[in-house]
């Protein structure tokens, strides 16, 4: 018996040694960085019983990046972040809703979260990817968030102009197996036309995205967090956005617009809320960038705006939908996406739910400007310094103390070790400005702040 089981296993080896019918090919990608920070405050509020204390802590993050390729022009794509946490920290307990710009949850970020997972296949007809694939990017890098979504994506390439048709979900609510009370018709949908046109120094796009939310109708949460069943509304909006990128000679340009136009409209018992208004959605931001390389130094400027909400309009929103974008950070501080995952937003006084009066990630309600310039003393080493200001376009309420959201001071130093491994040591300087003190009542202050980061990071 051993002798025939012995040979059974000896022909299957042969057999599966020498089919390669099912074979793949397996890509990895990815990258790796481990990173510390020290940041001085962690509340920008002033007084015993406000202010924040400092924090230092070191966190990490692998991103892993799989194509399976099935035969040429199919594959499946996949990515997964592993152990995004810091270091010795306390795990964060299970939850259902979903982490910044993750399909997955915190605490399966900290373990291992896949986040895509789709197939592409490149037809004679164009190219088809279907499944979780990163969506809300595009152009340039503001107003980027690379956020993974279920989508349909069709991409029809003819000479220099690319067309993109796309379809997906942003969030279901409908009735479901995992969400046995949920509404017919309850979900947040999207449809995406668009174009890019390239040539030899240069691209320019033109994108229009529909976005139809019902996610809220049937049940609105109140500002106290209440529940109201029977009443509801529906929110849809038509976002607007062309780019151009260009180089002329050592001077590279990028700009981008933002525009979304749309309507929030109340339905069901609206009685019970006091009968609000529809509220038209009518919001802009748009971003300019120019740097000249001159060899060894080069210099840089920036200009953004992102429209804020006036509280004067109770039936207009102008603000709080757009964004500068989480993959947009422009300073160590300010409106640092990477500052606010890992440290936590600091709090200013009396914001709003469309006007936060913290600092917390994305650009809102802000005019923007930056200089920056650069050295690379060598070919392995880019020391950059930049000079920031920043300044409120609305405030939350009438009574504001001002509209200065402060100046910052940055200086940033990356050494390449490797041509697969580098080493990033940073430091900002934030002069708060007084926005942030809120309406100025007794005893409403803040102070600067300042953080240093280091950064090692390997790609592969």
């Amino acid at each position: 018996m051993k002798r025939f089981w012995l040979v059974l296993l000896s022909l299957g080896l042969i057999v599966a040694f020498s089919a390669s019918a099912m074979a793949v090919d397996v890509k990895f990608s990815g990258e790796y960085y481990a990173a510390g920070m020290y940041l001085d405050k962690t509340s920008l509020k002033t007084g015993t019983a406000t202010d924040g204390p400092s924090t230092a802590f070191y966190f990490q993050r692998l991103r892993l990046n799989t194509q399976f390729v099935v035969s040429p022009g199919l594959s499946l794509i996949a990515r997964a972040d592993v152990m995004e946490r810091g270091w010795g920290a306390n795990r964060t307990g299970p939850g259902g809703a979903q982490d910044v710009m993750s399909a997955g949850t915190r605490s399966e970020n900290e373990n291992i979260a896949f986040d895509l997972l789709y197939i592409s296949y490149v037809s004679p007809i164009g190219m088809f990817n279907v499944g979780y694939q990163i969506d809300d990017v595009w152009g340039t890098v503001f107003g980027n968030s690379s956020n993974p979504k279920g989508k349909i994506a069709y991409f029809l390439k003819t000479g220099g102009l690319t067309l993109i048709l796309q379809a997906g979900k942003d969030k279901e609510l409908s009735r479901s197996v995992t969400n046995p009370t949920g509404d017919a018709d309850k979900d947040q949908s999207f449809y995406t036309a668009a174009g890019v046109y390239s040539w030899k120094t240069g691209e320019a796009g033109l994108l229009f995205k529909y976005i139809k939310n019902n996610q809220y109708r049937n049940s609105t949460p109140l500002p106290t967090g209440v529940i109201v069943p029977g009443v509801g509304f529906t929110w849809d909006g038509l976002v607007t956005t062309p780019y151009v990128k260009a180089k002329l000679g050592p001077v590279a340009l990028e700009a981008q617009i933002y525009y979304l136009y749309g309507k929030q409209s109340w339905e069901g018992n609206t009685a019970l809320l006091g009968n609000p208004e529809d509220i038209d959605l009518n919001q802009l931001t748009a971003y300019i960038d120019a740097k000249v390389d001159l060899g060894m130094f080069y210099v840089g400027g920036t200009v953004a705006y992102v429209s804020g909400d006036d509280p004067g309009t109770a039936d207009e929103q102008e603000g709080g939908v757009l964004g500068g974008g989480l993959d947009w950070n422009p300073c160590l501080i300010m409106f640092n996406n990477d500052l606010n995952y890992w440290a936590g937003s600091q709090a200013g006084y009396n914001g709003t739910a469309t006007m936060s009066a913290d600092n917390a990630g994305p650009m809102n309600n802000t005019y923007f400007g930056q200089l920056r310039a650069g050295v690379r003393p060598i070919d392995k080493l880019d020391i950059m310094a930049s000079v920031s200001y920043a300044t409120a376009d609305k405030t939350p309420q009438d009574v504001w103390d001002s509209r200065e959201r402060g100046y910052e001071i940055d200086l940033t130093a990356t050494y390449k070790i490797t041509n697969n491994l580098s080493y990033m040591l940073g430091g900002g300087y934030w002069i708060v400005g007084d926005y942030y003190k809120g309406t100025a009542a007794a005893g409403q202050d803040v102070d600067d702040n300042f953080m240093v980061i280091n950064k090692l990071t390997l790609t592969f």
